[in-house]
């Protein structure tokens, strides 16, 4: 579930904590890794019950609505559609969801405005009316509004990206990556999935736990060499001023460029332009991407990089890292 790419968030994010803090423990950091991984995936459980609590809101207005003394034909005979949604119901029985919910003790009692919030959000939007009104109704159309509802009202709320940020400060940069891990677990249902249909793992498998461990591990008890290899190629660079931020992350590349046979040197290469994106400035992603380029044609021919594996000879027609 939780991506090489968000692994890589990760470790980059303890790295810094690491070295600007003056406890320098490999042991807690490495534990403070796999708790913010942890997080993340407690995240992902937290917004799938977000939207049960909505369709439990729903409910609630529609019984509300009926009590009114005097009740309109409306009032008494409501459009039910969203709160008999057939994925929505599913996932309010999903013993793998209530499980890890109870356990967790992840719960939205105390925003109880912020669900009526985004409910009133949600009524007023144009999927919503045109769900509500459709002449047939289907497990497929079903699905496709709690897609939308996850996509163009959740992940748009300002007051959930404040929510969470006061809630806990690993959650600031998961959005965007959970809900997409959520619409595809979402695809994964089916009209006749039942209480034991799965969710989506903490990790895909053991490969990517340790990928985690790994990388935080090499890239510490190696700094000092990966610092040298920054250093040979920034020559034309004033060592000092280059952003610390910028250098973890030519520190990591070069880590995996160095200790890590099984990825290929172009998925590295691209992964860490891409993290560059949300981490440097503009100018500091061209410096990296330039100094990585440079970097690796270099340790390739020193004869440094080593990789082995199915399709990894020379490195052509090289398989994508898991994402």
């Amino acid at each position: 579930m939780i991506s090489r790419r968000i692994i890589r968030i990760k470790v980059l994010q303890v790295l810094y904590a690491f070295y600007t803090s003056p406890e320098k423990s490999i042991n807690n950091t490495e534990k403070e890794l796999f708790f913010s991984l942890q997080k993340t995936y407690d995240l992902y459980h937290y917004l799938f019950d977000l939207v049960i609590e909505i369709s439990k809101h729903a409910e609630a207005v529609i019984e509300l609505r009926k009590k009114k003394h005097f009740p309109t034909e409306e009032d008494l005979n409501p459009n039910t559609r969203l709160v008999r949604n057939r994925l929505i119901n599913q996932l309010k029985d999903n013993e793998q969801l209530n499980k890890y919910l109870a356990q967790s003790k992840l719960s939205w009692v105390n925003e109880p405005e912020f669900v009526k919030k985004i409910y009133i959000q949600l009524i007023d939007t144009e999927f919503f009316k045109g769900y509500m009104t459709a002449p047939e109704s289907s497990y497929q159309a079903d699905r496709k509004f709690v897609e939308q509802l996850f996509a163009e009202v959740i992940l748009q709320s300002e007051d959930l990206v404040n929510i969470l940020e006061e809630q806990s400060i690993y959650w600031n940069d998961d959005l965007d990556f959970v809900v997409s891990m959520i619409l595809k677990t979402i695809k994964k249902f089916k009209d006749f999935s039942g209480e034991r249909q799965a969710l989506l793992p903490m990790f895909k498998d053991e490969e990517d736990r340790q990928f985690a461990k790994d990388l935080y591990r090499k890239s510490v008890i190696n700094h000092d060499e990966l610092k040298e290899v920054v250093t040979a190629y920034t020559v034309n660079w004033d060592v000092e001023r280059i952003a610390f931020i910028d250098e973890l992350i030519l520190e990591m590349a070069i880590s995996e460029f160095l200790y890590f046979p099984s990825i290929p040197t172009k998925v590295t290469l691209n992964e860490y332009i891409e993290l560059s994106k949300y981490y440097s400035t503009k100018k500091s992603r061209n410096f990296i991407n330039g100094i990585l380029d440079k970097a690796l044609k270099a340790l390739k021919t020193e004869n440094r990089i080593l990789k082995a594996g199915r399709g990894l000879i020379g490195e052509d027609d090289q398989p994508k890292d898991k994402k």
